[in-house]
């Protein structure tokens, strides 16, 4: 990883996208970015629960490889904790973000798990394992039943360059490798995995080499560039459709926040994190890009910016008033059909027992 934070664009050309196509990649940038903002705002108050994972200086990567999948036909991603732009992109709301992170009784986990760990399969996102590298081998079997039913679908995974030192990581890509699944890898470069710097954790130069082990093209991208980003990501998935198999991109970026809030970075060489914010902020490099060549008015950024930020503090003020979760919910779609209140599935008899917490004489004795 450059120190100096300088990435020369791997762009060639700019990709076929219509102004509003451009405008909707800001959107969702400033909406990841302030979206993320808020939650630091909510977590000093000490009303999100757990941590808090951010994407600062990531936002590009997410952003720009989740706009190249086409979300109807089907193509679904897996995303890491730093990759809340890609679920926003594939119809995610601030709304179950913010409940989410804060444990409410109707995030969609009913609080009963945190940050973005869960998943829509309609809306076409998966949710993630915290085991790093594990999420290679479910999608690889997300994207074979996609081969074995004849369906014109992608996937997309994220894996952190750390990840790609693990077992997980090898088996799943290989498997997806033979088999041809379509499959896009996405190894998200940020330069530390949690505290351990990349030198010090591969001896590989470049991880788009690695996929020469597994016989499939690799590809190098400049992932603090949202356009650069789409580009590459889009010709893996479009290669993946035509059902040439899998592609590793690299994507090379920066992590401009610890592993989570509590990490004070002190393992970062001093001044490294203000030149990555100063000379490669992906959604100051997208705004020059856009006033500039695309010829967008600061007037059109700045209506956009107020979209933002009216839809983030509706969006709080929803989840500041929503309700603790409930007891029972603890129960509530574990063992049987959600739709059945908790309730219905004691046994006959141990209903009253258990509220009264008596041991009801049908349990009988254990005398072992």
């Amino acid at each position: 990883m450059a120190a100096s934070g300088a990435i020369a664009s791997s762009r060639a050309a700019r990709p076929e996208l219509t102004r509003e196509q451009l405008l909707e990649l800001y959107y969702y940038m400033r909406l990841t970015r302030s979206l993320e903002e808020r939650l630091v705002n909510l977590y000093r108050q000490t009303k999100v629960v757990g941590g808090l994972f951010r994407s600062l200086g990531q936002e590009a990567d997410a952003v720009g490889s989740a706009y190249a999948l086409d979300r109807s036909k089907g193509d679904v991603l897996s995303p890491l904790i730093r990759n809340l732009g890609s679920m926003l992109v594939q119809g995610a709301t601030p709304l179950e973000i913010l409940r989410q992170y804060m444990a409410k009784g109707d995030s969609p986990t009913r609080g009963r798990e945190l940050n973005i760990h869960f998943g829509d399969t309609i809306r076409g996102f998966i949710g993630q394992i915290s085991h790093l590298g594990d999420m290679v081998p479910v999608m690889a079997g997300v994207t074979l039943s996609f081969k074995l039913r004849g369906q014109d679908r992608v996937g997309l995974v994220y894996v952190g360059d750390g990840a790609t030192s693990t077992g997980a990581f090898h088996e799943g890509i290989n498997f997806a490798a033979v088999q041809r699944c379509p499959l896009v890898v996405i190894v998200e470069n940020n330069g530390y995995a949690y505290s351990t710097p990349t030198s010090r954790q591969t001896a590989c130069t470049s991880f788009k080499d690695k996929a020469i082990g597994y016989g499939i093209p690799g590809l190098r991208a400049d992932g603090n560039d949202v356009l650069a980003t789409y580009q590459v990501t889009k010709e893996a998935v479009d290669r993946a459709r035509r059902g040439e198999g899998v592609t590793l991109i690299e994507l090379m970026t920066y992590r401009r926040k610890g592993h989570a809030e509590h990490d004070n970075q002190s393992y970062v060489p001093a001044g490294e994190i203000d030149r990555w914010a100063r000379e490669n902020d992906p959604v100051d490099r997208y705004i020059k890009e856009l006033t500039g060549r695309e010829g967008v008015s600061t007037e059109e950024l700045e209506q956009i910016d107020a979209r933002v930020t009216a839809e983030i503090d509706k969006a709080t003020d929803e989840a500041e008033a929503s309700p603790a979760p409930e007891p029972g919910d603890s129960l509530h779609g574990v063992y049987a059909d959600p739709a059945r209140a908790p309730a219905l599935w004691y046994r006959e008899g141990l209903r009253s027992a258990v509220e009264t917490h008596e041991r009801p004489a049908s349990w009988g004795t254990h005398d072992g």
